[in-house]
């Protein structure tokens, strides 16, 4: 059953934790201000300051923050600092149930990713693909990443059309269903565990960054074979910032990878979505129903991601 949580008022308070990597504390407070400029209120999590190799805080301690955060009725929304690695050591020591009966806005992206898969699966929660703190910080931020915030007190249908960028057909089509997905190496690292991505008869949506194209190759080519690809109602290739041949020269492109896998499953499919390491970086609701049209070039929301 899909659940959604409210949108923020002003005056409410959003806890700010790193389920992740460690990262600056200071940086972290300079970027919270943007949030105190919108009205709201924040709380930075005690794994701001913490540091366990390359982590932020140990296990116990990022997942004892993150399930203190959906329990304290005060704090109306959780926002990710940074993604970097670790959410996937603490998917196993999240208290689901507290989470469900307790929803709230969860956000973020990257790392992120593994536990937006598995709190849907555990609980069917729409939970917010989109920049973190970390994001703030850049010198630059794009509007159109400033505006993803602004949602937190104003949601919107989504609408995605070449109004933000190029979209190019992959494969031609219309699909819908409940946006799922994120960072293609986590959707990769959740197969076989309790937190399995689910995407039958939805619209994947996949980025990554850093990764060369043999790599990418061999993701896609492990989701193809987990049937992923094929259980899919539709697919939405998004940023791959970075994503250059280096170690192997020769090598195939981006755009030859994509199309051996993302072409060849036969499912209506989009490019160049402004969602994940790039920028800007557009924020996506992870669960609800939407509808993608190649011959519109558009991804629609049929229905709000958050509660009136």
């Amino acid at each position: 059953m899909l659940l959604k949580p409210a949108h923020l008022k002003p005056g409410d308070t959003i806890g700010i934790t790193a389920p992740a990597s460690f990262g600056d504390r200071s940086q972290a407070e300079a970027a919270a201000a943007y949030f105190e400029q919108m009205g709201l209120q924040v709380r930075l999590g005690d794994t701001l300051s913490k540091q366990y190799g390359y982590l932020a805080g140990t296990d116990q301690e990022r997942a004892e923050e993150l399930n203190a955060m959906f329990a304290d009725p005060k704090i109306k929304a959780i926002i990710c600092a940074r993604g970097g690695y670790g959410t996937g050591r603490i998917a196993d020591l999240l208290d689901y149930d507290c989470i469900r009966n307790n929803p709230k806005i969860f956000w973020g992206y990257s790392d992120i990713t593994f536990l937006h898969t598995a709190i849907r699966n555990k609980t069917g929660l729409v939970t917010f693909h989109g920049p973190m703190l970390i994001c703030l910080g850049d010198k630059d931020v794009h509007p159109l990443t400033l505006q993803s915030f602004r949602q937190l007190l104003h949601p919107e249908l989504f609408h995605y059309s070449e109004t933000i960028s190029p979209l190019h057909t992959l494969v031609e089509g219309s699909a819908r269903g409940p946006l799922v997905g994120g960072n293609l190496s986590l959707l990769v690292s959740t197969l076989g565990t309790p937190y399995e991505l689910d995407c039958k008869g939805c619209l994947l949506f996949i980025e990554d960054i850093d990764e060369e194209p043999y790599r990418i190759d061999r993701m896609l080519n492990q989701l193809r074979q987990a049937g992923k690809l094929a259980d899919a109602s539709g697919i939405l290739v998004c940023d791959f910032h970075n994503c250059e041949p280096n170690k192997r020269k020769t090598s195939f492109t981006l755009e030859q990878v994509l199309d051996h896998h993302i072409t060849a499953a036969g499912k209506p499919a989009l490019s160049g979505f402004k969602i994940g390491h790039g920028s800007p970086n557009i924020v996506i609701p992870t669960g609800v129903e939407a509808v993608m049209s190649t011959r519109d070039k558009t991804l629609k929301s049929t229905e709000l991601a958050m509660l009136a």
